[in-house]
This record gives C-alpha cells, structure tokens and sequence, in this order.
C-alpha cells in the first residue's frame, strides 16, 4: 500500500513538472520585444541582432526550443547565460550557496519559535500567555519582511552598529569571509524572513496542540498518572504534527521565493538577486531557469511533506491507496 502510495505521489510529481514547464517557458515566450536587441542596444543593425539571435537560438520555432531546453535540463545541459555568457547551471550553483542557507537558517529560526510559541500558547490556553502569543502573532503577520528588514538595518547595523548593513563576505576564510561571518550576515535577512512564517505556524501548532488535546486518548493517558508536560510532548506533539508539517513545508518552499526582496534589500549575491538582474538585462535564459528551479524547489516540498505523511501516521497511506 506505502509503495502505491508512493508511486502515484512521484507520477503527480512527474506531471506537475512538466506542466510547470510548459507554463514558464510559455509565459517568457509572449513577452515582447527581442533579448538580443536588449543586450546589443538600440543602434544594432538588423544583420547583428539576426546573427545574435542564431546564436541563442531565438530564430527557431519555439517547440524546437522548448524540447531542446527540456532534453538538456534531462542531460545535465543549461544554456548560456546572456549577460554573463556563463551556463544557468553555474550561476545558480553560485548563487544558491547563499539563498539556501539563508532559507535553512530562516527555516530553522521559524520552527523553534513557532512550536515553542504555539505550545506555550496551548498550554496556557484563555490565559495571559495564550493572549500575549495570539497578539504578537497577529502582529508578526501584519508585518511585510521587506518592511521589517529595513527596520532591522536601522536598529542593528546603523544605530547599534552590531552587523553590517548588506553584503556577504563568503564562506571560506581565503576570501574575507569564513563560516561565522557569513551566518552572522545571513542572520538578519534570516529573522526578516521568519518573522511572518513563525507567527502563521505557531497559531496552527496552537491549534492543532489545542485539537488533539481534546481527543479520548489524552484524558486516558492523564488518567494512568502521566504529566501533563509528559502527555503534551510524548502524545500530543506527534498527532498535532500534520497539519504543522503541511505548513512548514509551504513555508519552507516560500522562503525560497521571498527571498528575492530580502536580498536585495541587504544586497545578497543570492539567487533572489539574480533573478531581479535578470529581469533588468533581459536576460530571460537565466529568468527561465531559475523560475523552475523555484517551481521544482516547491512541487518537491510537496512530495516530501507527502512522503512525511505517511511517517508520522502510516495510515494516510493506505487511506490514499484505497
């Protein structure tokens, strides 16, 4: 039954990919004008633009290009960049080693605030704690990250002067940077980002928790002596987790995609900020590329907050599989 289960996940996987595709290379398609007029500027002659347009391909129909740009993404292949004359594959490469970090960091900030949050608030349900939480998370989910990071630049980096107001000094050592410079230029941009996602998940970790609290099984388990600290943590947290992974793997794939302000706001060599120069030079290769990559990046979530389903409770598999 897992197996089944397993299987029609990586077929819905398999198409929704390939319809993805489809989508984003079709939109990039109706814009208009021409990418080597951009990159050759307005007083190229005909023959240079046709010429440059050979070179990229543009001259061919376009389901010659869309198969062409599906079989090399298949083999391993990514066209050459327009303005960096550089394979999409090694810019992104690049660039990732910066946002993905920054998704994790601001990921991870996420997860320990909202469970701690959102238990605490359960706990503590109708009290002055359980107020305090649902108001601060309010508050954090009427904030923009955009908005909230420039307030962090003000505070930290200009009056205190604790960070460094952008930039990134890299991870190695050799280059300026190193492992503890880099997380710390990450952090600010990683609590800008997590601020929204941590009020969102402790609400419905404070729902969930306060759900499965109510359940047969939990008045029985504080009837045999247990805790309530121990019920709470041994029975509740494991049930009242579905919804909570549903969220957090959402997150997880927004983080991703929201980053494209937040770097450029702290002027991040981040993938965000590639594709904010890409859009700028019309360079619609790399735009191509990296719009799925970020639509990968969420379908996968997808599949393995599925996968995680049917871990935490084994019988969402053979429920799906009937």
């Amino acid at each position: 039954m897992l197996s089944w289960f397993l299987l029609k996940r990586l077929l819905t996987l398999v198409v929704t990919l390939a319809v993805a595709s489809g989508v984003v290379f079709a939109a990039l398609e109706l814009l208009p004008g021409s990418a080597a007029q951009v990159v050759l500027g307005d007083t190229a002659t005909p023959e240079s633009i046709a010429a440059l347009e050979a070179k990229l391909g543009l001259d061919q129909p376009a389901l010659t290009r869309y198969t062409r740009w599906i079989g090399g993404l298949l083999r391993g292949e990514t066209a050459l960049s327009i303005s960096y004359d550089t394979p999409t594959a090694e810019l992104i490469a690049q660039r990732l080693e910066v946002t993905l970090p920054l998704a994790l960091l601001a990921m991870a900030i996420t997860t320990v605030a909202a469970l701690a949050f959102g238990v605490y608030a359960a706990a503590h349900h109708n009290r002055l704690g359980d107020v305090g939480v649902m108001a601060g998370s309010q508050l954090g989910m009427a904030i923009p990250n955009f908005w909230f990071a420039i307030l962090l630049v003000l505070l930290f980096a200009v009056k205190l002067q604790w960070f460094s107001a952008g930039g990134f000094p890299g991870w190695r050592e050799d280059e300026g940077g190193g492992v503890l410079a880099a997380l710390k230029a990450l952090l600010l941009p990683a609590l800008s980002l997590a601020v929204i996602q941590s009020a969102m998940l402790a609400r419905v970790t404070r729902s969930a928790v306060l759900e499965v609290m109510r359940e047969d099984f939990v008045r029985t388990a504080r009837a045999k002596g247990l805790t309530r600290r121990a019920v709470l943590w041994r029975h509740v947290m494991r049930n009242a987790l579905i919804p909570v992974v549903t969220l957090m793997g959402l997150q997880f794939a927004n983080l991703v995609t929201s980053a494209i302000v937040v770097e450029n706001v702290f002027v991040l060599p981040g993938v965000g900020r590639l594709v904010f120069q890409a859009i700028s030079n019309r360079d619609l290769v790399v735009v191509r590329d990296t719009v799925m990559l970020l639509a990968a990046a969420v379908v996968l979530i997808n599949f393995l907050v599925d996968v995680i389903y049917a871990v935490i409770d084994p019988r969402l598999a053979p429920a799906e599989a009937s």
